[in-house]
């Protein structure tokens, strides 16, 4: 609604951008805290948020140029025009699981341990990006009659102007803080290591598929789905198929224990 807050001479400040620096912080703080309860380095888990966050800001960008490559083919510098949105979750999510996967490795970290750390640290980060995507006006949602609609007004928005749309930033903000509730009630009762993490995995996956219903942003398509919805099919198979796994495997250990 209001994609920059101030302009001084060149300097600009972007919502998008001071959101997206909001949600690393706090996605840090939680990451540092969870790990020193959990008796990991805190420490170290602030060196993975930064390469977290560095690394899905990379692997997010190349989803979306891919997908949009047409639109950039007459103008290749516009790729590295991050503050005009074109950012793909499920790209910065691909690239943050390599690099995770690699920082465990380096320093001997146990990954799935490390893993249900990140999760609702990553879901309540996530929620600040959404709440600036709603600033910039990307993401933004197909025309809609609904009484909740938005307008967005201001020139340089992003999203169509002057029609009201569904808010799909906003649906997507209360889905990751929705999902961060849940994760931090059920970290108490957690049966196997990486269940918090896989848990997020499902329910932002079932969330994303929905939201993505009520999109109206141009976004690549897989057939009659968005690419989007596409991975989320897949990520809901595999992360269900390890839960499950998982889950069965601390039952049986349970038992031979007892």
């Amino acid at each position: 609604m209001l994609p920059v807050i101030f302009e001084i001479g060149p300097l600009k400040l972007y919502s998008y951008g001071l959101m997206a620096a909001t949600g690393f912080l706090v996605a840090s703080f939680l990451m540092a805290s969870r790990a020193k309860t959990e008796g990991e380095d805190p420490e170290k888990a602030l060196d993975l948020a930064f390469y977290i966050v560095l690394s899905a800001l990379v692997g997010a960008r190349i989803m979306y140029v891919l997908i949009e490559w047409p639109s950039y083919i007459h103008n290749p510098l516009k790729v590295f025009m991050v503050w005009e949105g074109g950012l793909v979750f499920y790209g910065g999510f691909i690239g943050s699981v390599v690099t995770s996967i690699w920082f465990v490795r380096k320093h001997n970290i146990e990954a799935w341990k490390m893993a249900d750390i990140i999760a609702p640290a990553l879901a309540l980060g996530h929620m600040f990006g959404r709440l600036g995507c709603f600033g910039a006006g990307c993401c933004y949602g197909d025309v809609s009659d609904v009484a909740w609609s938005v307008i967005f007004t201001h020139p340089a928005s992003l999203a169509p102007l002057n029609v009201p749309l569904h808010p799909t930033q906003l649906y997507m903000a209360l889905n990751e803080l929705v999902i961060f509730l849940i994760l931090i009630s059920v970290r108490r009762f957690r049966q196997f290591k990486g269940q918090i993490f896989l848990l997020w995995m499902i329910l932002y996956a079932i969330g994303r598929f929905t939201i993505e219903i009520y999109r109206g942003d141009p976004r690549g398509f897989i057939g009659p789905f968005s690419t989007s919805q596409a991975v989320a099919i897949v990520a809901l198979a595999v992360a269900s198929a390890l839960y499950a796994k998982l889950l069965a495997k601390s039952k049986h250990d349970e038992e031979a224990e007892g």
